[in-house]
């Protein structure tokens, strides 16, 4: 199989998307759709991720930035018939390393791919860094 990994907004399916998310992620199953299309939106920055043979949406990020020299990484999603092709990585590489962005300050939260995330340079925060749990799931 081959993909197409872009930040081609226009291109991303917010059904696939919606469905993912609604489905497949600990972390957003709470959102109700007219959240997840108003954080697509609103997002600096969104990545794609297409089968070539099908041009289905099967992985996604976004992120929120000031456009200066912070960004918030987030959705970070692959359709579990296509993991295990290296997607993830390809997502973050291209959101992360080869965009705009690549000189900011990146955060995220995850409870499950550290590993992943410490390849990009993410570590634990330190003495300075301080959150407010979300309180809505």
């Amino acid at each position: 199989m081959t993909y197409t990994v872009s930040a081609d907004r226009d291109r991303v399916d917010r059904d696939a998307v919606w469905r993912l998310l609604s489905t497949e992620a600990y972390w957003a199953r709470w959102r109700e759709r007219a959240h997840v299309e108003r954080q697509i939106d609103s997002a600096w920055r969104v990545v794609g991720v297409w089968d070539d043979a099908t041009g289905e949406t099967v992985g996604f990020a976004r992120a929120i930035s000031d456009g200066v020299d912070f960004a918030y990484l987030a959705d970070v999603i692959v359709d579990p018939a296509h993991r295990g092709r290296g997607l993830g990585k390809r997502i973050v590489t291209t959101m992360v390393d080869d965009g705009p962005g690549a000189a900011f300050r990146w955060v995220l939260f995850t409870a499950d791919a550290h590993g992943l995330y410490q390849g990009y340079g993410f570590a634990e925060p330190g003495d300075t860094a301080l959150v407010r749990p979300s309180r809505n799931g």
